[in-house]
């Protein structure tokens, strides 16, 4: 089986992972929670994106395997730490989906009517669409998503640059109407837009040089993600200011104010674009993620021992998660509690596995920020610990004792009748 990942369709994965759905509602989630005060959380979550970012893009280019931070924290830590955090990260990934795609269902619906219906509808095709791209594997996918990196590109830039003759400065006062906690009240609901580096650890084994390949695409990714984002974040509160919190499609208020006209169904188009990108990499991540597991007893091979049976088994779950009885706010904080913890202990991991050196300090201090975001997310983060605990249970009562890790040197085995990359 040959590796086929370039560097570019790396590079776009890293960006949907990452860029995703931050920006369809996170700029009028984040000004509700603290004002203009919340450019500060958003600039301290890009800032903390580079060490972030380079911490998994190292341990991805030193032991490349489709089990990811499962894998590296198995290494580090043993196969109970191991299954942990696999589960954390493989069970928060169907969680996710609903809550990705209900932001962009509100967008369809602001443009096309239908209210929960056309939001359902919405995130069926959003889900289903990134289950057959990842069904015919990563080169079928990564294509694809270079195709969808590039158009979100231009189209945020069109959004900004249309936005900037309505920039007032006036809209950054009162700076903290909810007071200095707002801002960390706010960083936690940002963690969803910033969740996405660990995933691509897990697609590390199918680049054509890892070692090379995963840093120089992470590293290009976190430049592309962190001037997009600030540049949106700025501008939505210098443009729409008290609006923006109570905007329910903030980029679709952009457009309308520096363009006019009908731009609700370009925005709607920019909706989806961002989140089938996002829903696209996750799935592809954590497909392998899940093969990984049942590989190493963490999850039972029969339902989860092949890319397509893994694949198969997040989307069917995606369409159960969307039907909880949950408001997206906590469900997202759910979901980032989780995949904050899997950041805890993939950095730690990084500590123990990296060598001496500027590597392994930059880890340090991607452990320590991440720890502070824990705390900030609060009772939601309990969620990961269900998860631990799952994860343990299962490992006491199955038959076959779970193995060690193994050295993560080569791909996941897809024993699917089509390989991972043709």
């Amino acid at each position: 089986m040959t590796a086929r990942l370039s560097v570019a369709q790396g590079t776009a994965l890293s960006i949907g992972a990452v860029l995703g759905t931050g920006l369809i509602s996170m700029p009028s989630l984040a000004a509700a929670a603290a004002g203009p005060a919340a450019l500060l959380a958003w600039l301290a979550l890009i800032l903390l994106s580079a060490p972030l970012a380079w911490t998994f893009a190292a341990l991805g280019a030193r032991f490349p395997d489709g089990g990811g931070v499962a894998t590296y924290a198995g290494m580090a830590f043993g196969r109970r730490a191991s299954a942990a955090v696999g589960w954390c990260f493989y069970f928060a990934v169907p969680m996710g989906a609903p809550v990705a795609a209900s932001f962009t269902g509100g967008y369809v619906a602001d443009a096309l009517g239908g209210g929960r219906t056309t939001e359902l509808l919405t995130f069926l095709g959003v889900v289903a669409t990134a289950y057959g791209m990842n069904w015919f594997g990563l080169r079928i996918s990564g294509r694809v998503q270079l195709v969808l990196t590039g158009t979100l590109a231009v189209l945020l830039v069109v959004t900004v640059l249309a936005a900037l003759p309505h920039l007032n400065r006036a809209n950054l006062t009162p700076f903290a109407p909810h007071g200095w906690s707002g801002v960390g009240a706010a960083a936690a609901i940002l963690v969803w837009g910033f969740a996405g580096w660990e995933a691509l650890s897990s697609l590390s084994a199918e680049y054509r040089n890892p070692r090379r390949d995963v840093p120089r695409a992470t590293m290009l990714a976190v430049a592309v993600v962190g001037v997009l984002y600030l540049a949106v974040a700025a501008v939505s509160v210098l443009a729409l200011g008290p609006g923006l919190a109570r905007s329910r499609a903030p980029l679709a208020d952009l457009l309308a104010i520096g363009l006019g006209g009908p731009v609700r169904a370009v925005t709607a188009v920019v909706a989806v674009v961002l989140t089938l990108g996002a829903v696209n990499a996750y799935f592809a991540g954590a497909s392998r993620l899940g093969v990984a597991l049942a590989r190493d007893g963490a999850l039972p091979a029969r339902v989860f021992g092949g890319r397509r049976r893994s694949l198969t088994f997040i989307f069917a779950t995606s369409i159960g998660c969307a039907l909880l009885p949950l408001s997206v706010e906590k469900s997202a904080l759910l979901v980032t509690g989780c995949f904050t913890l899997v950041y805890v202990i993939g950095t730690a991991a990084a500590l123990r596995l990296l060598p001496r050196g500027w590597s392994r300090a930059v880890a340090g201090t991607a452990f320590t920020a991440v720890c502070g975001l824990l705390w900030l997310n609060g009772p939601p983060a309990l969620l990961s610990l269900a998860f631990a605990a799952g994860a343990l249970i299962y490992q006491a009562l199955s038959r076959k004792p779970t193995q060690n890790p193994p050295a993560a040197t080569h791909p996941v085995p897809d024993p699917d009748p089509t390989p991972i990359s043709a």
